[in-house]
């Protein structure tokens, strides 16, 4: 079994949820399926099957930081980062708060960053983009040169198209199709 089929099997496992009743999202539109990839994200043996498999994707960017909004993105840019030293790149780990640090240096991002640096925002699941489009605009305003966004998971709902829309590349591991289709749900049925 490949990296990517373990950590497939991991997230269907932990982190897909299916009810007809439904989820209400962080949109708040409401949807039969939920990935609630914290289950996954922050269990031992993803971690390293996360790190390397965002990391290849990252390094084809040239990035100098990857980083993204918390909580999501907090164990995706420890394990890239992690991936990334052990084969010796220096990446920068950042991430962006959901408002400033009230004490302090009052700081919207965690993180060694400069201006200038290229970076990769990392999400575990795009849904609208709303998320990654924020983290990329903090990013951006602290002067990074933002070039790509990288999910675990696209739930092929607008989120992917928002952000092409905005210059950037846009790539995910897995669709939400997949992960319908390994549990036998004929078509994706759609938010509301």
């Amino acid at each position: 079994m490949s990296l990517q089929e373990r950590l497939f099997e991991l997230l269907l496992e932990r982190s897909f949820l299916y009810s007809e009743q439904g989820f209400v999202l962080a949109s708040g539109r409401k949807s039969p399926y939920y990935l609630d990839c914290k289950k996954t994200t922050l269990y031992a043996q993803a971690l390293p099957l996360i790190g390397h498999l965002l990391w290849e994707e990252s390094k084809k960017f040239d990035p100098d930081a990857v980083g993204g909004l918390t909580l999501g993105a907090d164990p995706l840019v420890a394990a890239v980062c992690y991936a990334a030293g052990l084969e010796g790149y220096g990446i920068e780990g950042f991430i962006v708060r959901k408002e400033p640090k009230k004490h302090g240096t009052n700081q919207w991002i965690e993180g060694k960053i400069e201006k200038g640096m290229r970076a990769v925002i990392l999400e575990d699941v795009v849904t609208t983009g709303k998320s990654s489009l924020q983290a990329v605009s903090w990013a951006q305003k602290a002067g990074l040169k933002v070039v790509a966004v990288i999910a675990l998971v696209d739930r092929q709902e607008g989120g992917k198209e928002a952000i092409l829309q905005q210059g950037l590349a846009f790539q995910a591991l897995y669709n939400v199709e997949a992960f319908l289709k390994a549990q036998g749900i004929k078509s994706s049925p759609s938010a509301t």
